[in-house]
């Protein structure tokens, strides 16, 4: 049994590559299977069906997402950058997320696992509102959505043009730079970027 940690591992990473290609619908056991080097039992026995194997797959992406872009209601433009690198170099939680959004949760709130860390940030925004950093005029929620939407707008989830960490260095350079100043213009007080 000692190889049971490595298998679910590899049914995991295999899941991701499926999942973000094809979709919940489209995604095949069988391929993950393949791919992972396991049978379709150990994955049944692993993850129960395939829509446990999604939902372990998309709960661990969001949880190494929340984990890997540290958040500062303080400085919302270098979330954003720090999110927008973090999409440049890991595409497929996009993927995964607008799978998940059109195939599960079309409306609403997006995610339970998401829950406490998207209040956390609510919360930390509220508190750089009063403290004159952050636009007061916006209710906290709608601040953290088009804080990420803009971080978002070069994603594999754009209508408009989806960069890659392949693009030239000066191009996401000369993105993240606008989107820092977009940011800042549009969310943070003018008080306060009169200062900086």
């Amino acid at each position: 049994m000692k190889d049971v940690p490595v298998t679910r591992r590899r049914i995991l990473d295999a899941a991701a590559a499926e999942f973000a290609q094809y979709g919940i619908a489209g995604a095949r056991v069988d391929r993950i299977s393949a791919k992972a080097q396991a049978n379709k039992a150990q994955l049944y026995s692993y993850f129960g069906s395939k829509d446990g194997l999604f939902d372990q797959v998309f709960n661990e992406l969001a949880a190494t997402l929340m984990g890997t872009v540290p958040f500062n209601a303080d400085d919302l433009p270098g979330y954003a950058a720090r999110l927008y690198d973090t999409c440049l170099e890991t595409p497929e939680i996009v993927r995964l997320a607008t799978w998940a959004r059109l195939e599960r949760v079309q409306v609403g709130e997006f995610s339970e696992a998401m829950r406490g860390d998207t209040k956390r940030k609510v919360d930390q925004i509220a508190e750089a509102q009063r403290k004159g950093v952050v636009n007061p005029t916006f209710d906290p929620c709608d601040v953290l959505a088009m804080a990420m939407a803009m971080a978002l707008a070069w994603s594999p989830a754009s209508l408009f043009y989806t960069a890659t960490s392949s693009d030239p260095d000066e191009d996401n350079a000369r993105r993240r730079r606008a989107l820092i100043d977009m940011v800042r213009n549009a969310l943070t007080d003018s008080r306060h970027h009169a200062d900086q």
